[in-house]
């Protein structure tokens, strides 16, 4: 069993005022998903993308707004959010404080 604390995790760019922490991925031996904790700075845009694989996601902290199919709607501390494959999304962090929350993935082949 593996156990670590998101704080010990490095904060990797991605992009200006975007970060992932990679808390759980294939090299920490997980054969099937990758659990990972975005931060996105305050006025900072996730821009809308998509691609071939799923997204399970879960708000901690912050707040701001999904961007998708369906316009914009909240994105707030404590919502569960299940993006299929291949549909567009994106973030934006409409708070003062870093919008947070974790994100899982399937490895990429």
């Amino acid at each position: 069993m593996l156990v670590k604390f998101a704080s010990e995790v490095p904060l990797e760019p991605a992009q200006e005022g975007i970060g992932i922490r990679w808390l759980i991925a294939a090299k920490d031996g997980a054969p099937n998903f990758a659990m990972r904790v975005i931060e996105v700075e305050p006025g900072v845009t996730f821009a809308p993308h998509a691609h071939p694989w799923e997204h399970e996601i879960y708000a901690l902290e912050g707040e701001g707004l999904l961007l998708g199919l369906d316009g914009e709607r909240p994105l707030v501390p404590g919502q569960a959010i299940f993006v299929p494959p291949d549909e567009l999304h994106g973030y934006r962090n409409t708070g003062e404080k870093t919008l947070k929350f974790i994100c899982v993935i399937p490895h990429t082949k």
